[in-house]
């Protein structure tokens, strides 16, 4: 029996099967076991995330149209990954991947320009999945300090939920990549040659991390690309940051030198490529920072700024929700309903705490 100490009762308008349930304030869940469905909804409570069904499932399928209108290409996506995914809802992600409506206009001739990818999505691949290496978890709720996905602490332990595609799901049902897409990579063959997987905002073509040694001969040997950025040495400074070792954590905990890799400060060079032999500037997908660039060369088209965030974020209710994966401050326990079982999971861990057989709804 699941236990809740100080427990309150809440009723809320949910979608159904689930209409009622019990909040706990502390350590537990409590359920009010009579009306919980196998299936189920993903909700923030007092002190605990409860997390949807464990298994993941789209009514529809993949979708992408790409063509050329004018000075753009157009690319349109019901942005569903066309390549086996993770489970989502998971212990470190509470949402459900869901269709989209993507349309991005891409420009055919890009703008040469030290654009900004700041308030914009990088790019897009070629399957029509955005290429979004940013996060929304803060240090501190300062927007100058915003957690690395892929390394750091937010990495230890998976705290966001990533699969094997380094993507995972937004509040809104998107699905987004944080850095090379192995599912698509596998499925374009890039694994064993160069392939472009995308389109940046600004029009420059993305590949995949396997390019010519000689960026100017085509048929030099083909190496995995490195990028030119490296962890800092020493300790963060100031008084108004996060302090403490540069461990990945952070952007900021990274600098460029050049001449350390086959890259520039974009993660990108020039030369030609099987889809463009006359040449063309191009960025790399990495397997270390920075993943996904964080700059464009050129300037960004519109279609790929960001919207405001959802003023829910995940779990149910408005203000600032608590960070995707690394779990509010206050949770002690993390709770899957998985068919008939409601499983517990330490929230730092992930390791399996308890599992309790539900009743089925049918049965008094």
């Amino acid at each position: 029996m699941v236990t809740v100490p100080r427990e309150a009762r809440v009723k809320r308008s949910l979608p159904p099967p689930l209409q009622d349930l019990f909040i706990g304030t502390g350590n537990n869940i409590g359920m009010n076991l009579g009306i919980v469905q196998r299936t189920a909804t993903a909700l923030v409570g007092a002190g605990v995330f409860a997390l949807g069904a464990w298994s993941q499932s789209t009514s529809s399928a993949p979708s992408v149209r790409i063509r050329i209108e004018g000075s753009h290409r157009i690319l349109e996506s019901n942005g569903l990954p066309d390549h086996p995914t993770g489970d989502f809802p998971n212990p470190g992600n509470p949402n459900r991947i869901a269709a989209r409506s993507h349309r991005f206009r891409i420009p055919v001739d890009p703008t040469p320009a030290q654009g900004d990818a700041r308030g914009v999505l990088f790019g897009v691949a070629v399957n029509g999945i955005p290429f979004d290496p940013g996060t929304a978890e803060l240090w501190n709720g300062d927007f100058r300090w915003h957690y690395e996905a892929l390394s750091g602490m937010l990495a230890r332990g998976n705290r966001l939920g990533v699969d094997r595609n380094r993507a995972h799901v937004q509040p809104d049902g998107t699905y987004h990549y944080h850095g090379i897409p192995t599912g698509l990579v596998e499925k374009l063959g890039a694994d064993t040659r160069m392939v472009q997987v995308g389109w940046a905002a600004d029009g420059y073509p993305i590949y995949s991390n396997l390019g010519p040694t000689d960026p100017s001969n085509p048929r030099s040997p083909l190496k995995r690309l490195r990028s030119g950025w490296r962890l800092r040495s020493g300790e963060r400074q100031g008084t108004d940051g996060p302090g403490g070792t540069f461990d990945g954590s952070f952007q900021q905990d990274y600098e460029f030198v050049a001449g350390l890799g086959d890259l520039d400060a974009f993660n990108g060079r020039s030369g030609p490529t099987p889809e463009f032999p006359k040449g063309t500037y191009y960025y790399v997908l990495t397997d270390t920072f920075p993943f996904v660039p964080r700059q464009l060369k050129g300037v960004p088209d519109a279609t790929f700024r960001k919207g405001p965030p959802p003023s829910g974020g995940p779990g149910v209710g408005g203000g600032a929700p608590p960070a995707r994966g690394a779990m509010a401050a206050n949770a002690k326990s993390v709770y899957i309903l998985r068919g008939d079982e409601l499983i517990e999971f330490d929230p730092e861990t992930r390791a399996v705490r308890n599992r309790t057989r539900l009743p089925s709804p049918d049965r008094p």
